[in-house]
């Protein structure tokens, strides 16, 4: 490195950031004392920087895990480059939060400049990369070769690999829980579980999960399946496995979805079980279709569901955590335009590639980047995990039915407005569904924030219990009580003010699960026990093949 006197002017490695501040005077959307500011504050930090790689001053420790080998700390160029790279960082990141302009336009730069630094990151290049290089030198560039391997059968699957996918097969070693199908359409196949117990509960239980996964990350492994815990606590377990949609069925519209689809399942469980009322759970959009679902046949003078469980489910979408970035008028207006029912080439489908890769890029660290250094740059395969080949089995969706649940409710938030919106034939009133409705949100979760979840109950009428858990979108609802990780907050008044810090102040931390009180709350809505079927289905409803069925194995 080149040798230079302290509070010289600073080197070419900061040079072309402080001429990219320097331009960014004109713009209108950040104050001019504000830039000023932040240029003379990026200039100060830039020089300390610069004069502890002389040897000047201790340079401070990065508690980033991208740059924690010991590699980087023992190269002084690679230590400075790290320095100087989160200083980048965080001046892009505060230049973003300090544009004057309105919250979802502040927010969509921030996200922008944030995709652009963690793509910028030195650890993601072979050339700026110790660790990489040393490992490469160690093993006689065998690492380089396995990279390359290994990027070459991810063009080929056209996806970045999380996990060792060929370590997993569904109804193998995941989705293994033992039943039947015993229903199936166009849209989805009902799954009915088979007892684990002699008795089992009267009421029959039916879960929705969402339509843009596969249904079995409730299923992943005997000893984290929701179903499967379920099953074992004594309930008449049925699941909807959706569809994989192909062009047979890319004109479906959300209609189809809420008649053919958690209307007919609701129907079918009934007259499976001889109950006229059922426990129902959606989890995430399928909380939103179950909803919509359970509000048609209130508007047709039925009330089917002794409960309703929502799993991190938006059924109000004031706040739609970071997903809100990506919707506006103009882009809904185009995928209107190219995937909806008037679309040039009629409607199309939204393939599953696309919203497993937005999906990803909401953390980009830790599902993509991650893996471009650890599987290319090192060559280690990635190791197998359930979730991950899970959240790797994207599923296609119809345009139309895409499209409309983007316009209303992400974009106009309809939803909650009663008599609004006609779906089925019905004017929707999600409040007259009338049932006890358990309502759970994750502390982390950023695709449905818990406030978000929370305002859920300000939408129904009869007794509501909100809880939240920790973690995020996923790993806060797959909980199961044996792990003991993780807690969970339960309020110790039963109210449920409209702002959610409000119910928060009031709640009390528990460790463990929250599984646990849901499953006494179910347990209460569940009916008397009485001896487990011997078969599943009925006369009517035989059964179709085993579980996990077809529909779930097939690709996007």
């Amino acid at each position: 490195m080149a040798t230079r006197k302290k509070n010289e002017p600073l080197g070419a490695e900061a040079q072309p950031f402080a001429e990219l501040m320097q331009q960014m005077t004109h713009l209108p959307q950040i104050s001019p004392a504000t830039l000023a500011e932040l240029q003379a504050d990026y200039l100060k930090q830039a020089a300390a920087l610069w004069n502890g790689s002389l040897g000047q001053g201790e340079a401070p420790a990065v508690s980033d895990r991208r740059f924690s080998a010991p590699e980087w700390r023992a190269n002084p160029a690679a230590s400075f480059m790290t320095q100087l790279y989160l200083l980048n960082g965080r001046t892009l990141q505060q230049m973003a939060a300090a544009v004057e302009a309105d919250d979802k336009t502040r927010a969509r730069i921030k996200f922008a400049v944030q995709q652009f630094v963690d793509a910028a990151s030195p650890s993601n290049f072979l050339a700026t990369n110790p660790e990489a290089q040393k490992l490469a030198l160690d093993s006689h560039g065998e690492t380089l070769a396995r990279g390359l391997q290994q990027l070459w059968g991810d063009v080929q699957r056209g996806h970045v690999s999380q996990t060792d996918e060929s370590a997993f097969e569904v109804g193998k070693n995941v989705a293994t829980t033992a039943g039947t199908v015993v229903f199936e359409n166009e849209l989805f196949q009902l799954i009915e579980y088979a007892p684990l117990t002699p008795q089992m509960h009267a009421r029959p239980f039916l879960l929705v999960p969402p339509c843009i996964n596969k249904f079995y990350i409730l299923d992943l492994q005997p000893d984290n399946s929701l179903i499967r815990y379920a099953v074992a606590e004594g309930h008449r377990v049925f699941v909807v496995s959706w569809r994989n949609p192909d062009e047979s069925v890319k004109h479906l519209t959300w209609d189809d979805y809420v008649e053919q689809g958690a209307v007919q399942a609701i129907r079918v469980v009934q007259a499976i079980s001889g109950q006229d009322q059922i426990n129902t759970l959606g989890f995430c959009v399928g909380g939103t279709l179950l909803a919509c679902a359970l509000a048609v046949l209130a508007a047709r003078g039925e009330q089917p569901a002794a409960s309703l469980t929502l799993l991190t489910t938006l059924l109000d979408f004031a706040d739609n955590g970071i997903l809100d970035i990506f919707v506006d008028e103009a882009s809904v207006r185009l995928r209107e335009a190219t995937l909806g029912p008037d679309s040039p080439k009629g409607p199309q489908l939204l393939h599953g590639q696309e919203l497993a890769t937005t999906f990803s890029f909401l953390r980009p660290n830790d599902l993509v980047w991650n893996y471009v250094v650890g599987n290319y740059l090192k060559g280690e395969a990635p190791p197998a995990f359930d979730l991950l080949y899970w959240n790797g089995d994207s599923t296609n969706l119809p345009g139309p039915m895409y499209c409309w649940y983007l316009r209303h409710t992400y974009l106009q938030n309809e939803l909650k407005v009663p008599g609004k919106l006609t779906v089925c034939g019905e004017k929707l009133d999600l409040s007259a569904i009338d049932c006890p409705v358990y309502i759970y949100g994750s502390r982390e979760d950023h695709i449905v924030p818990w406030q978000a979840a929370y305002r859920n109950t300000q939408i129904f009428k009869g007794p509501r219990r909100f809880v939240m858990g920790a973690s995020g979108h996923i790993a806060g609802v797959i909980n199961p009580p044996a792990k003991g990780k993780r807690s969970h907050w339960i309020a110790k008044s039963t109210a449920l003010p409209a702002d959610p810090e409000a119910w928060l102040q009031g709640a009390t931390e528990h460790p463990g699960s929250w599984w646990t009180d849901w499953s006494a709350w179910l347990a209460s809505h569940a009916g008397a026990m009485k001896p487990a079927p011997k078969t599943p289905g009925n006369r009517k409803y035989k059964a179709i093949e085993p579980a996990p069925g077809r529909y779930v194995k097939v690709k996007a």
